[in-house]
């Protein structure tokens, strides 16, 4: 590379004195390596595990701009209570973004054959113009697929496999899934009607409701109507279900499906037990909706667990063929089974305008922001 290749990447930092700035930093990428690309960001999603790292627990009624034109700042403060949890990433410029996608602009001599071809990547700094990545991270996307289709190939596909493939390992009959209408949970439906796993959703309205009835979803249960408890435990009685997945983390989610569970089981019980069934109840929360406390009033017997799941450690412990196994399928479905629907798609600069932020930070299902840093 004759001259050296240089673009903006969005950077995160929480100060010392309790201070979130997010700012746009020149970065200057050395030529590839032999088995390196460089590519031009054309696509990134704003994911829920993004933002935790982009805002952390900032408070989003105290967001200033700051900054130049074309060097924009955002600033916020961060609560005192919180303060504790961010020392280990005190005074770091730290780069956002778990995945994306685009096009491929300079490549070393083994993988030049990848010179030009879009490819989704995951490895994180993905908010940037330009991003130089191992060729191994990456996945040449299918004929006919845009950066903005290959964007979210990795984080939501591979977990809601994840998902399907836990239950197939712990020998679970059904799943329960909460949050069920985003964009994740379509994908974990389409993927349980062509494999024929039965899937109880959870959502909050009627319209998330009719989200998954398009696609073809059995047993939905709206968490807002009166006779929720009821429904969940007829679905979870007629699935079999005793595997839940939460997105939600805290309330009496948790509880509410442990409790179901149990229902449903005593329901066909022969005989009673004062520690209650000895079926095993399995909940893993995989996401932070609620940052509230989570609260369990173990109702339900001593046969359950409640546990953190994330997909990084889940595929290693499934290994490289497994894993390999998981991502052949999302690219020969990536624009059916795991498309993926945004409602915003934004630049690098608009992500710290306080207006776009406050409404990304929302993580309300069915919208979905999209970073274009090629705009």
């Amino acid at each position: 590379m004759a001259n050296p290749l240089t673009g903006l990447e969005l950077r995160s930092t929480i100060s010392s004195d309790g201070n979130l700035t997010l700012s746009l930093e020149p970065v200057t990428l050395a030529a590839p390596g032999p088995d390196e690309v460089i590519v031009r960001v054309e696509a990134a999603p704003l994911n829920p595990s993004d933002l935790g790292l982009l805002l952390g627990p900032a408070d989003m009624a105290t967001l200033k701009t700051g900054g130049t034109a074309d060097h924009p700042t955002l600033t916020a403060a961060i609560p005192a209570a919180r303060m504790p949890a961010m020392k280990p990433r005190l005074d770091q410029s730290m780069a956002v973004g778990n995945e994306g996608a685009g096009t491929v602009v300079l490549a070393g001599e083994n993988v030049a054959e990848l010179l030009g071809k879009k490819v989704g990547m995951l490895g994180g700094s993905m908010y940037a113009q330009y991003r130089k990545i191992a060729a191994r991270d990456c996945i040449v996307l299918p004929e006919g697929a845009t950066a903005a289709d290959g964007a979210s190939m990795f984080v939501n596909p591979l977990t809601a496999l994840s998902m399907v493939e836990t239950l197939r390992m712990e020998g679970h009959k059904a799943l329960v899934h909460t949050a069920a209408a985003s964009n994740l949970g379509q994908m974990l439906n389409r993927i349980c009607i062509a494999d024929n796993v039965p899937l109880v959703n959870i959502v909050r309205s009627e319209a998330q409701a009719a989200i998954l009835r398009e696609i073809g979803a059995k047993y939905i249960v709206d968490s807002s109507a009166p006779d929720f408890r009821e429904k969940l435990t007829d679905a979870i009685t007629e699935t079999g279900a005793t595997l839940a997945f939460d997105a939600i983390g805290g309330g009496r989610i948790v509880n509410t499906i442990l409790h179901a569970m149990e229902a449903a089981i005593n329901r066909t019980a022969t005989a009673y037990s004062r520690y209650g069934s000895a079926t095993w109840k399995q909940v893993y929360v995989y996401g932070m909706l609620d940052t509230s406390p989570m609260e369990l009033d173990r109702g339900y017997g001593l046969a359950w667990g409640v546990s953190g799941f994330l997909v990084t450690p889940f595929l290693m412990k499934l290994g490289l063929e497994g894993t390999l196994r998981l991502r052949a399928r999302v690219v020969a479905e990536l624009t059916t089974t795991f498309a993926s629907h945004y409602t915003n798609t934004i630049s690098l600069a608009e992500a710290l305008d306080p207006k776009v932020v406050e409404a990304y930070a929302k993580k309300a299902t069915g919208e979905k922001y999209l970073i274009d840093p090629s705009r």
